[in-house]
């Protein structure tokens, strides 16, 4: 993690020229925060996370290169403690609940207002996990679910017990 305690260092990564200038504006707005580097694919946001090792990394799902969830996963594993906040288009549970697993510790949506944007930031710099309402509400349901169990394998009941050389039928 970046060592300045004077502001939230904040690496984006999404493929979207416009959406990174407008992340870019935004969190320039906000005191306590600064981009430190901005990612269009998947591939970048990894050798950035690495080289600029960020307080936070802004993390889009869908990018050339590799998946965003492709890159949670490798960043994770070169640092551990890196902080990711997913901020995305994408609410399906396929996207969902495996970036959260690879240990994305926030989902937002991009219909998320700015405010609510620069509190998650806040929140995950902070050790906290902001969901997006409607992400909260798929994994409370997914939570909720009852497991499904897979059967056992049993064995033939028509195989009883073995002697020093066979299996002996009953």
């Amino acid at each position: 993690m970046a060592e300045s305690t004077d502001s939230i260092h904040i690496l984006i990564a999404d493929d979207h020229a416009i959406v990174r200038k407008g992340l870019r504006t935004l969190i320039a707005s906000e005191d306590g925060m600064k981009v430190v580097g901005a990612a269009g694919d998947g591939l970048e946001v990894v050798e950035l996370a690495q080289a600029l090792q960020p307080d936070v990394i802004l993390m889009d799902m869908v990018m050339p290169g590799q998946s965003g969830l492709a890159a949670i996963r490798q960043i994770k594993k070169k640092d551990p403690q890196a902080r990711i906040l997913v901020l995305t288009s994408f609410a399906e549970d396929e996207q969902i609940f495996p970036a959260i697993k690879a240990g994305a510790q926030g989902y937002l949506l991009k219909d998320s207002s700015p405010e609510q944007l620069l509190q998650a930031i806040y929140d995950v710099y902070g050790g906290k996990s902001p969901l997006h309402p409607s992400i909260a509400l798929k994994l409370i349901r997914e939570l909720k679910r009852p497991p499904t169990y897979r059967p056992r394998k049993t064995h033939s009941p028509s195989v009883r017990y073995k002697s020093s050389s066979c299996w002996h039928r009953a």
